[in-house]
């Protein structure tokens, strides 16, 4: 028996990684964060339809759904590093552009690249951050990435408050492209994973980076393990992921990503000040600087998150963050039913949208992720996240797409009873299906789904 490992550290190879991922979260909330102000001034300068408006929202979504169905293939093909940076110059370049547009179409075809360059993000950071951290602490640090995306998203906000009195939308838009420079040159130094050396047949490489990215391992079981795990599959292709043993755990992954859209976070990240404005709210004060406050307690919320996930364990987190979120859903459609929105705006209605957003972030924004990339084997992580951020970014599209008409055509009421609804069924979906992953190896995980997802009983909770 080999001696217990000493309690986990992160090495400065691995510092360095949760880094580099952690801007580029910062870098994709600010860029879906900014265009909440952003869509103010480009509506007046532009004279936009509320169906223009709409589609500026819309078309960096259906960028995201292409970049997040190649991430898997890409980083399989070219290894989780170059994907990453990748990431970041597509960043600089498209977020360079959009200052740069002069019409509403230039502006959608930026934005749908821009979008292509998120859903990469989405998959390929998380995959990377989960194959480099040690089991015991790999929770907290794919949440991080959510902690860092929140961040973004409250400076977006910050940004646009800022530099509301000069309604410089192009400025708002173009800043993220300067930080994206900068963790360029923080990734182009950084190895792959050791999963994806084994998986490409670099040993070596693998062995090396192993011992960098976690330096109290057991090196050559770590690798024996991981080994083990990739000679166990078969394929490593897409279709295999339909197949039994992992079609349930394609299901359950399909579904999870599709009810955290669903549900209505982004109706409130991308239309937060028209929310407020409907809620008799006025002033940019207040029309950006309350969305700033509710992303800070989102922020505030995430952080938790980091602390409690393995400690608590995914489904208690999750478990309570919808439920807030079924709160805050009966709040908001007692405040639209009640007529209590006034000139000055509604305290209630403000609380509401801030207990949904927390709520969220602590639950769904935070785990969503931790099970992306925990829930299939090595050879088809990557695809299997791809395929999670496909189904929660086709539900974000029809978020953006239809959230405003439905206001307009049902009213608060109706819009956060239809929330409450897909809220409820998710806390029912997630309180029989979701498996509790805290502290398990990644390759044990996998044993779960072959066993008609059920632990079993001599299964391995972490290193001995």
């Amino acid at each position: 028996m080999s001696p217990s490992p000493a309690p986990p550290r992160t090495s400065a190879v691995g510092r360095k990684i949760a880094i580099a991922a952690a801007a580029i979260g910062v870098i994709y909330g600010y860029d879906i964060g900014n265009i909440a102000g952003a869509l103010l001034f480009i509506g007046d300068e532009m004279d936009l339809s509320t169906a223009e408006l709409s589609s500026i929202t819309t078309v960096l979504v259906a960028g995201n759904i292409v970049g997040a169905l190649v991430a898997g293939k890409l980083a399989g093909a070219i290894g989780r590093q170059k994907s990453m940076v990748l990431v970041a110059i597509g960043y600089a370049v498209f977020a360079a552009a959009s200052g740069l547009v002069s019409d509403v179409v230039s502006l959608d075809i930026v934005r749908f690249f821009l979008g292509v360059t998120i859903g990469l993000s989405l998959v390929v950071a998380p995959v990377f951050v989960a194959e480099s951290a040690p089991a015991a602490i790999r929770g907290a640090l794919v949440v991080c990435y959510q902690v860092a995306t929140v961040t973004g998203i409250l400076l977006g906000y910050l940004v646009d408050w800022s530099l509301a009195g000069s309604g410089n939308w192009r400025l708002m838009l173009a800043m993220s492209a300067l930080p994206s420079v900068l963790v360029l040159l923080l990734l182009i130094r950084l190895p792959d994973t050791a999963r994806w050396y084994l998986m490409k047949g670099r040993r070596e490489e693998a062995r090396a980076t192993l011992a960098l990215t976690d330096p109290t391992v057991d090196v050559d079981r770590e690798l024996a393990e991981i080994d083990a795990d990739i000679a166990s599959q078969r394929g490593g292709v897409i279709r295999e992921m339909f197949r039994k043993p992992y079609s349930t755990a394609t299901a359950f992954v399909l579904i999870l990503g599709f009810l955290v859209q669903i549900t209505g976070i982004n109706a409130i990240t991308y239309y937060s000040p028209m929310i407020f404005q409907d809620m008799g709210f006025t002033g940019y004060g207040a029309l950006l600087g309350l969305p700033s406050v509710v992303q800070l307690a989102a922020l505030i919320a995430t952080i938790g998150a980091v602390f409690a996930v393995d400690r608590m364990g995914r489904r208690p987190i999750l478990l309570g963050g919808i439920g807030a979120m079924v709160a805050s859903c009966v709040l908001m459609m007692i405040v639209f039913a009640s007529g209590s929105l006034s000139e000055d705006g509604s305290l209630w209605g403000f609380l509401g949208i801030l207990i949904f957003t927390a709520a969220f972030n602590f639950g769904f924004g935070s785990l969503v992720w931790v099970y992306a990339s925990e829930s299939f084997p090595a050879r088809l992580r990557a695809q299997g996240a791809s395929l999670m951020l496909s189904a929660d970014l086709v539900a974000n599209m029809i978020v953006a797409q239809f959230f405003l008409p439905v206001m307009d055509g049902i009213g608060g009421t109706g819009t956060f009873g239809i929330f409450l609804a897909l809220s409820a069924f998710a806390f029912v979906f997630v309180f029989r299906l979701a498996p509790e992953t805290k502290g398990r190896p990644l390759e044990s995980i996998r044993h779960y789904w072959e066993n008609g997802a059920q632990w079993t009983k001599k299964e391995p909770h972490g290193h001995a």
